[in-house]
């Protein structure tokens, strides 16, 4: 008798990362227009921790267990009713997964796309979000255009890396705020001006950007409203925009959080241009600090740090 089971790691009830465990549970199977993937690597985003913090319980409660993770790159496992374009053995990558913290996971077929073949699975597993996020932050949203002047808040993050890129290949001119220990890695990354927002308040260096990319909120954001150009436009990643400050200033504004709740924000398409970017050199996948899958509790800890460099990345399985 084959065994149709398999490790995930989940949690029972809202909390801390003590409340991730690993255990063996059946494993699932693809429905209509499904395709279930053997997980060789998870991307660790912060979405994942802050779902087991129950900071959406309330409007988005999931239901319990729950396996997090959307992020995958693996093989394809079994196809489900209604798929084409996809064979057994495939090696893909892809967001939306449900449940990538574990050796299977499903997900939407048009939500997939082919590894691109230079890169590794780890490095595959850390790019469907942030550069895909990335790219809907820029073009979009901003529809950035070359010459112009962009600001990235949190650059060397795992969205972050991906929107100096993207902006740096588009022919823009980069501006990327960053800690001291990821200064140079961020210039490298293709930006003109790198600050050390924990020296120098980024104000005192930049004004009359075209678009802020904001991956930090709060604060930060306040501080931006004045440096962005009449008509200009700020994009909010991962948290609401402030229309009445966008207002006030004579500028406009959008986030993310709305855009890739729209069923064209994400799709094998997007994700196509994005593996053509990284087979030709153009892209770099930026892999941070990378864990077991019985070690998904730390990596959720570090994320919840708000520092680091890269995309946080589970192995899963050798390749």
């Amino acid at each position: 008798m084959p065994d149709h089971t398999m490790r995930a790691v989940h949690f029972y009830a809202y909390g801390g990362p003590e409340q991730l465990v690993l255990e063996r549970v059946p494993r699932p199977e693809p429905g209509t227009r499904e395709v279930l993937v053997r997980v060789y690597a998870a991307g660790v985003n912060p979405i994942d921790w802050k779902i087991r913090r129950g900071f959406f319980k309330d409007e988005r409660p999931v239901p319990l267990p729950f396996t997090p993770g959307s992020e995958l790159a693996g093989t394809v496992e079994l196809l489900g009713p209604g798929v084409t374009g996809f064979k057994i053995g495939q090696a893909v990558y892809g967001r939306g997964a449900k449940g990538a913290y574990a050796d299977y996971a499903v997900i939407t077929a048009d939500q997939l796309s082919d590894t691109p073949h230079n890169i590794s699975c780890d490095q595959a597993a850390s790019v469907p979000v942030g550069a895909s996020t990335a790219w809907i932050a820029l073009f979009s949203l901003a529809d950035l255009q070359a010459g112009q002047k962009v600001l990235v808040h949190g650059a060397a993050g795992g969205v972050g890396n991906y929107a100096v890129q993207l902006a740096y290949w588009k022919g823009a001119h980069v501006t990327g705020t960053a800690s001291s220990n990821n200064l140079e890695f961020v210039h490298t990354l293709g930006a003109e001006t790198v600050i050390n927002y924990a020296t120098t308040p980024f104000e005192q260096v930049v004004h009359d950007v075209d678009v802020v990319v904001d991956l930090i909120g709060s604060e930060t954001q306040d501080r931006s409203w004045p440096l962005i150009k009449p008509g200009g436009m700020l994009v909010a990643v991962g948290h609401p925009s402030a229309e009445d400050m966008a207002v006030k200033y004579g500028v406009r504004t959008a986030s993310t959080v709305l855009a890739q709740r729209v069923p064209s924000g994400f799709s094998t398409g997007l994700l196509r241009e994005i593996s053509a970017l990284i087979e030709s050199g153009l892209l770099l996948p930026q892999v941070g600090t990378v864990f077991s899958l019985e070690e998904a509790a730390q990596a959720q800890a570090l994320s919840e740090t708000g520092h680091g460099r890269g995309r946080i990345v589970l192995h899963i399985a050798d390749e």
